[in-house]
């Protein structure tokens, strides 16, 4: 694939996504125009990012706290955006990757409901995550929030917010492979050893949250990752799996080779072809009979990268699960943001009580 497809891949793909996500979509329209070669991807997003950090830094010198947390948050979107799937720059990647962090890290405490950043001792390392409770709330549920191959916690406020406005607390975390963590770990498929770990610390501490309703909403990737925990951690107590495959190896060709290149980057592979043989590992073969908890499955019928039959395949063999299939619905459904997120979160909400 030449240089300028990659671009118009990467623009026709997720466009959709990350405007959902927060991203001004009269800046990503301006900086795919002027990206004519797939090298200037991460660097031209780079630059955009600095503009609206620039507008942050100066807000906050003024006092200026809501602009400058709105500021901040636009930058490390940016940010996210430039190492998203891009990594023709190692350096430059993980520059792309710490300043995303970094500059986030400064808006946790002026969101509204603020954030706390937490630190889950984890196999030497830790899983990081923004926990946010609602302001008038006590003991509210907790939805875990667990991103997919190439998302980050950073880029799911948004999505938090669905549950926030409905009296539920949220943690949003890096798990194995996924942002902070892809440094030290490399994607694992069997998520109960890093939900369970989760969960065990959150019982250690009182955090002002109801821990005998939990639930947990994964992404693509994360909409794996979450039943295949729930399958084995039954403290888990209502699952949403969005837009995610049934086996990843069966879906490899419907792969584009972006995706295909942040696969072998996040296992840590050496080429394609190692990569190919772990996405097999990937999959829910003798798994689901053991979901009992209320699984929500959503999926759109015009999805490029997960065949819709997946999605049918995973609600038939999970015994108590809920299919919602959009018809118009790409993948993760960005396109219809405003369909998904406020069934998911209305879902969830009367799930646990």
């Amino acid at each position: 694939m030449n240089e300028a497809n990659k671009v118009q891949v990467a623009a026709h793909h997720w466009r959709a996504r990350f405007v959902a996500n927060g991203i001004d979509v009269n800046d990503f329209d301006r900086t795919v125009g002027k990206t004519t070669e797939w090298k200037d991807w991460g660097p031209n997003w780079q630059a955009v990012g600095e503009v609206h950090e620039a507008l942050g830094r100066e807000a906050e010198q003024h006092g200026r706290t809501v602009s400058a947390t709105a500021g901040y948050q636009r930058a490390a979107w940016c940010y996210h955006l430039g190492k998203f799937l891009w990594f023709e720059d190692a350096r430059q990647h993980a520059e792309l990757r710490d300043r995303s962090v970094a500059v986030y890290r400064k808006t946790l405490p002026h969101l509204d409901p603020p954030a706390e950043r937490l630190e889950i001792p984890f196999e030497g390392h830790i899983i990081p995550g923004h926990l946010r409770r609602p302001a008038d709330a006590k003991r509210a549920p907790l939805i875990l929030l667990v991103p997919g191959l190439d998302s980050s916690k950073e880029e799911l406020f948004l999505i938090e917010e669905e549950f926030l406005h409905r009296g539920m607390a949220t943690l949003t975390i890096d798990g194995p492979g996924q942002s902070e963590n892809s440094v030290q770990f490399p994607i694992r498929v069997n998520w109960e050893s890093v939900i369970t770990p989760v969960i065990d610390e959150l019982e250690r501490h009182d955090l002002g949250v109801d821990l005998n309703r939990i639930g947990l909403m994964g992404i693509s990737m994360g909409a794996i990752y979450g039943p295949r925990a729930a399958a084995y951690e039954k403290r888990l107590r209502a699952i949403v799996g969005l837009s995610g495959p049934y086996n990843l190896g069966d879906c490899w060709d419907n792969l584009n080779p972006l995706t295909r290149g942040g696969y072998i980057f996040y296992t840590k592979s050496a080429d394609e072809a190692e990569a190919r043989r772990k996405a097999y590992t990937l999959n829910f073969e003798g798994v689901l009979d053991k979901v009992t908890q209320p699984l929500l499955v959503i999926h759109g019928a015009k999805d490029g990268l997960f065949p819709p039959a997946d999605a049918e395949r995973i609600a038939r063999e999970a015994p108590n699960a809920t299919l919602v299939m959009y018809p118009d619905g790409t993948h993760v459904c960005n396109n219809i943001s405003y369909k998904y997120r406020p069934l998911m979160a209305d879902w969830l909400k009367e799930k646990l009580g």
